[in-house]
């Protein structure tokens, strides 16, 4: 919590949402920048995200908060539906969290708060930002009213941090972007937790799971199915945390179950490919390090189809359903130019006036 040395030092909670682990690793960045511009940092999530930051940040304080309990159908096109009867779970989860900062608040345990699509952590009386790249919620038929729904949400907050650019060169497309401009928004650019680095190929394809199940494991076994016996070299991440992460061999596959983040960097820019979900992190880190990628969505996720339709229809990454994943879909990817690094919008350091009252 707050410094026994410096007790004027101003604490600020960073909230990610678990639902995969791309909301915590994009949190990476701004709590490192925090910590340089004297900040007091608590950390509050959830199951496997708010495992990995404590492997990240062993020295901060850290609150469990109500998990969202988000899960995908066997079969994609009941996502939403599944979604949708899960609703008052997530409703309730986000009435409790709100009572927690609530409570931080009474007790003035923090000054600020970074929110990364967690609904209820906000409060009134101190600076509260959302961290979103989803002012527009796809979800099929009912887009329209998903979207309004989460803007409603955003308005709760001081400022809505969108991680992208503004104008028309940018990674989220109309999901990031609205003719609105009533909503208190500020473009701070692709962050990521990751740089390009010239290192010896090691792998010559690099598997990058993540997400909630069933759709993580049914991807993993298809993979294993799909590179087994072949001459490459493979490594695959699991995208499970645990407290030991394990690893094996599997003739020509090496498989580990996570990678914090510094091992997870050198991995990534020790390989000739990357194959992954479309996650917006994830397609973050890839152009961060300007690396190949080839990206299969999950099954029923619109944001994840919608991602990888836009880079596809750009010329930039190829992509394909998961059932029609095969090795032969791998010849496209020279055909395409790939993920760049994007200039940031805004410096982290600059968007902390808001806790200084600026």
């Amino acid at each position: 919590m707050k410094s026994e040395n410096d007790p004027k030092k101003k604490t600020i909670l960073v909230a990610p949402l678990h639902w995969g682990l791309g909301h915590a690793t994009r949190c990476i960045p701004i709590i490192k920048s925090l910590i340089e511009n004297d900040y007091e940092v608590l950390i509050g999530s959830d199951g496997a995200a708010l495992m990995l930051l404590k492997k990240e940040f062993p020295e901060l304080g850290f609150i469990d908060l109500p998990a969202y309990d988000v899960k995908y159908s066997q079969k994609g096109i009941f996502f939403k539906w599944k979604m949708m009867l899960g609703m008052p779970k997530i409703q309730k989860a986000i009435r409790r969290e709100n009572r927690i900062v609530s409570n931080l608040v009474a007790e003035s345990k923090i000054n600020g708060i970074i929110s990364d699509n967690r609904m209820g952590v906000y409060h009134k009386n101190i600076p509260s930002v959302y961290i979103t790249h989803q002012l527009n919620v796809l979800s099929g038929s009912t887009s329209a009213i998903s979207s309004k729904m989460h803007q409603r949400i955003i308005r709760k907050f001081d400022q809505c941090w969108i991680p992208d650019l503004e104008g028309s060169i940018n990674l989220s497309g109309k999901l990031g972007h609205l003719n609105d401009h009533s909503l208190n928004l500020k473009y701070i650019g692709p962050i990521s937790r990751m740089a390009k680095r010239n290192l010896p190929s090691r792998y010559d394809k690099l598997i990058l799971l993540s997400g909630p199940e069933p759709q993580r494991t049914l991807l993993e076994v298809k993979m294993l199915e799909v590179f087994q016996n072949t001459e490459e070299e493979i490594l695959l991440v699991r995208g499970v945390v645990s407290d030991r992460s394990q690893n094996l061999k599997k003739g020509n596959i090496t498989i580990v179950d996570f990678m914090q983040s510094q091992e997870l960097e050198e991995a990534i820019n020790q390989s000739e490919l990357v194959i992954s979900r479309p996650g917006y992190t994830t397609i973050m880190d890839l152009a961060s390090l300007e690396k190949p990628a080839f990206f299969i969505p999950t099954p029923g996720q619109y944001e994840q189809k919608y991602l990888a339709k836009q880079l596809r229809d750009q010329g930039i990454v190829p992509s394909c359903k998961q059932e029609k994943f095969s090795l032969k879909k791998l010849r496209k990817v020279p055909a395409y130019r790939g993920l760049k690094t994007m200039k940031p919008g805004t410096e982290l350091g600059e968007l902390f006036g808001l806790f200084q009252g600026e």
